[in-house]
């Protein structure tokens, strides 16, 4: 599934050709996804104009004059410019039809993504739950070490948890904790002030660097103009099981932690 590096990518992608946009509607060939595409989404979108694309927790929000178009990829989901001349595929499932003959085409195989509509998208459920943006100023070392005061669920748990931290994913808490020589299965409770100042800076750190590669494609994801991200391409520990750790050359290890896989180094990170 996109995490926040890929739907930031996607975002900072399509921005500039979106925003000022008036949209001439909306074309939705299969209204079956996650959650059942608005019926009255072409009436919705029909004239409206794209004031602002912006991107919270993993979800893409696209401000327009009476409303906001609430957008997640799901596990397979893309958002892809292209001509209004060219035919949709099997898999092309809703169209925003722009005033330049262009459409921004939502694609989706396993169709687990969303297209929502909400005249106030901070209260809809899916936003308004949300915790603290990784690349804000909110989120620093006082805030983390408020966050993991007397808390015994594991740090890379937490890390994970969009209720307090929102769009780190599994790949990027990983490779955080890594970069803060910090064990994945350390209590949150147990960190101190000084660690959290390190792992926030890795966190930062670490999406920045993802954020520069297009984000990471392992397997469907794209940018909006069919992009695939390479970020992949330099994990220290991320689907490294049984090799040397690319700084002491220790095998790097596996675990799972809630159902997910964890990598660490044994050495490099300790509790």
């Amino acid at each position: 599934m996109p995490e926040l590096p890929e739907v930031e990518t996607v975002c900072r992608g399509l921005a500039p050709h979106l925003e000022n946009r008036v949209l001439r509607g909306a074309r939705v060939r299969e209204p079956r996804l996650r959650w059942p595409v608005p019926p009255d989404l072409d009436d919705l979108t029909r004239g409206q104009r794209v004031h602002r694309l912006s991107r919270r927790g993993k979800y893409l929000l696209a401000q327009l004059d009476s409303g906001t178009l609430i957008m997640h990829l799901g596990m397979s989901g893309s958002l892809r410019l292209s001509s209004a001349s060219i035919a949709p595929e099997k898999h092309d499932h809703v169209d925003l039809l722009l005033d330049d003959d262009r459409v921004l085409r939502y694609r989706d195989p396993r169709r687990f993504g969303a297209l929502l509509w909400s005249a106030d998208p901070a209260q809809h459920p899916l936003i308004a739950h949300l915790g603290v943006e990784p690349l804000s100023e909110a989120f620093n070392a006082g805030s983390l070490h408020a966050l993991c005061q007397g808390r015994s669920t594991a740090i890379k748990l937490l890390l994970m948890d969009a209720r307090l931290i929102v769009g780190v994913g599994n790949i990027y808490a990983n490779e955080s904790l890594f970069h803060a020589g910090i064990d994945p299965r350390l209590a949150a409770g147990k960190l101190s002030r000084p660690r959290c100042a390190r792992l926030v800076a890795a966190v930062q750190e670490t999406l920045a660097k993802a954020i520069a590669a297009g984000g990471s494609s392992l397997r469907d994801f794209v940018d909006g103009h069919g992009n695939p991200g390479y970020f992949q391409q330099g994990y220290f520990v991320y689907g490294r099981t049984g090799e040397p750790c690319h700084a002491c050359g220790t095998t790097v290890r596996q675990i799972r932690q809630s159902a997910r896989s964890s990598f660490y180094c044994p050495h490099c990170q300790r509790r």
